[in-house]
């Protein structure tokens, strides 16, 4: 990677490592559980479940995902764990957001209290387990499973900037850089990746063009692409 593209993807990052562009962003509900969490009043299974379902829904315009993922706490009275754990859940065949139905919602909600019904975390779930276990898809070892890697990064990261680091046990340096269309155009301009599939192989890629500069906190790398989407609009 040449010098001044590593010194202005650093400036990037640095700037852009900053909560006040992310108010209008869905981390934006993990942060106000993970706030209560401080003090006493929201468990880290809130913080989890919350960080989840606001990832599933992060797709499209930033201020309708903020809407919806609103919406849905409304609905679950802005306690997750109790409402997943109380196994009530509104399950409709209309819209959520955008193709996400409240049915979908609900059958989440479900395999969630499974789960919670044998553990007390979610951190020692795999990609996959995410993906077939929770979400309830097949299992798919080339998908790029950016909604799973989005929640990772919020949760494990710990500068104690954007991203929450609660989960103790994961390492930040393992983590993979949430691959969507926007990721991918900005990343292929750059020249960090060359591959025309959008998976996982190329999540990686980017993630390994990232480790060159921040060895130990390669998703460090999404906030410079967010700045190259801002500085290149």
């Amino acid at each position: 990677m040449e010098t001044s593209l590593k010194e202005t993807l650093i400036a990037w990052a640095e700037e852009y490592n900053d909560p006040k562009y992310f108010q209008e962003d869905p981390i934006i509900f993990p942060t106000g559980f993970a706030s209560r969490y401080a003090e006493g009043e929201a468990s880290l299974a809130d913080i989890e479940i919350s960080a989840l379902l606001s990832a599933h829904l992060a797709w499209g315009r930033r201020a309708m995902i903020v809407r919806d993922c609103g919406r849905m706490f409304d609905e679950m009275c802005w306690k997750p764990y109790e409402y997943v754990m109380n196994g009530e859940y509104r399950n409709e065949n209309v819209s959520l957001h955008r193709t996400i139905k409240w049915s979908e919602f609900a059958a989440i909600c479900g395999r969630l209290k499974e789960i919670y019904s044998v553990t007390d975390s979610l951190e020692g779930l795999s990609d996959t387990d995410f993906r077939c276990r929770v979400f309830g898809q097949k299992e798919d070892r080339r998908a790029p499973n950016k909604k799973i890697s989005m929640m990772r990064r919020w949760l494990v990261r710990n500068d104690g900037k954007v991203d929450l680091g609660v989960w103790k046990n994961s390492d930040k340096k393992e983590l993979i850089l949430p691959l969507d269309v926007h990721v991918y155009a900005q990343a292929t301009e750059l020249g960090l990746t060359g591959r025309r599939q959008k998976d996982i192989v190329t999540a990686r890629e980017i993630t390994d063009a990232f480790r060159e500069i921040w060895p130990e906190d390669p998703c460090m790398g999404d906030f410079a692409l967010f700045g190259y989407g801002v500085n290149n609009q």
